[in-house]
């Protein structure tokens, strides 16, 4: 009645996952074993191509086309925000150090007397 089934992506994603995988395995295996033969650069090179060929055929899923738009969605509103000025970057920061310089202070001086009260207290003096 009210419940929607969610759409299940097409047969084939299930095998494009699996491909996807499969990629990244044996970049990783494949890495690891021409590590003494192969220089650094082209097996860094390579590992890059598979991470490459593994999110095309991941992003050939349903799943994968979701991320795609959502990242996409994510792009676009991070385009829309509207980020401070040099100026105001420098006070907000200037303030918080001071804030902090403050309550630093305060908390050490609060410290040094509960210890002395304690102390008092107690008759051990610290």
């Amino acid at each position: 009645m009210g419940v929607e089934v969610e759409k299940q992506g097409n047969g084939l994603d299930s095998v494009k996952w699996l491909v996807s995988f499969a990629i990244l395995a044996a970049a990783v295996v494949g890495n690891y074993m021409y590590g003494e033969q192969i220089s650094v650069l082209w097996r860094a090179i390579g590992v890059v191509a598979a991470v490459g060929a593994a999110l095309f055929v991941a992003g050939q899923t349903e799943k994968g086309q979701q991320a795609m738009l959502f990242a996409k969605d994510s792009r676009t509103e991070v385009r829309k925000v509207v980020w401070p000025t040099r100026q105001e970057t420098m006070q907000t920061t200037m303030i918080v150090i001071i804030a902090t310089v403050i309550m630093s202070l305060i908390l050490w001086g609060l410290d040094g007397i509960l210890v002395r009260l304690v102390g008092f207290l107690t008759g051990l003096e610290f």
